[in-house]
């Protein structure tokens, strides 16, 4: 005669292997979703710093345009790696970090081309 076993408690043991398996996806997704966060934060200010640095170029703010571009980087929280002026275009980089990764963004602003 074949012995019929009980399948008690295997409702729990499923459960329990859903639970850590959502909790090793989430550890794993976190960083990736740091890491998204702090490219789009560069690229935010990348753009504000090469329009900030625009407007001192084309002399609607006062200032000079890259010490401009640092002080705007900055304050959104990562470095100026460069700033090239030309005439009214004014290009930058920036980069910041997080998690032991770096992420970098540019940005070009100026004056919108003429019809």
């Amino acid at each position: 005669m074949i012995a019929v076993r009980s399948d008690r408690g295997s409702g729990s043991a499923l459960v329990v292997a859903l639970v850590a398996a959502v909790v090793v996806l989430t550890a794993a997704v976190l960083p990736l979703g740091r890491v998204l966060a702090a490219r789009a934060q560069a690229a935010g200010a990348a753009d504000a710093a090469a329009l900030a640095a625009a407007d001192a170029a084309s002399g609607r703010h006062p200032g000079f345009p890259c010490e401009l571009a640092a002080a705007v980087a900055s304050a959104n929280g990562v470095e100026l790696d460069s700033c090239e002026v030309d005439g009214l275009i004014v290009t930058v980089a920036t980069s910041g970090g997080i998690l032991g990764f770096t992420v970098a963004a540019r940005a070009t602003a100026g004056p919108p081309d003429s019809p």
